[in-house]
């Protein structure tokens, strides 16, 4: 029984190593050196990125977009929050990464 606990326990740990390094080990926040509200880490081609940009348009949400293939800048912040896959959205200091409507509705109010 004792070996399945800790079996079990290194499969949670694992499984969510991200979320648990970065609350000892926060991201940067990026954000704090845009005057927007929003900080969109993106590609041309991702449609979940195309989601997020209408949906700031749509909200009237201001942002600063950084396509992560044309900006070394952009690039180089996305890898150290992480990266792994696009969109990546900072909000209020918060890394939301992916696109969730009522995630960025919920982070913009917040």
């Amino acid at each position: 029984m004792k070996k399945f606990f800790i079996v079990v326990l290194a499969i949670i740990v694992v499984s969510e190593w991200r979320d648990i390094r970065n609350v000892f080990s926060p991201p940067p926040n990026f954000s704090a050196a845009h005057e927007e509200t929003a900080v969109l880490y993106s590609t041309q081609w991702c449609p979940f990125c195309k989601k997020a940009r209408e949906l700031f348009d749509e909200k009237g949400i201001s942002y600063f977009e950084y396509d992560i293939e044309s900006s070394e800048e952009g690039n180089a912040q996305y890898q150290r929050l992480g990266g792994g896959g696009v969109p990546i959205i900072l909000i209020n200091g918060e890394v939301l990464k992916g696109f969730n409507r009522s995630t960025v509705l919920a982070l913009i109010e917040k």
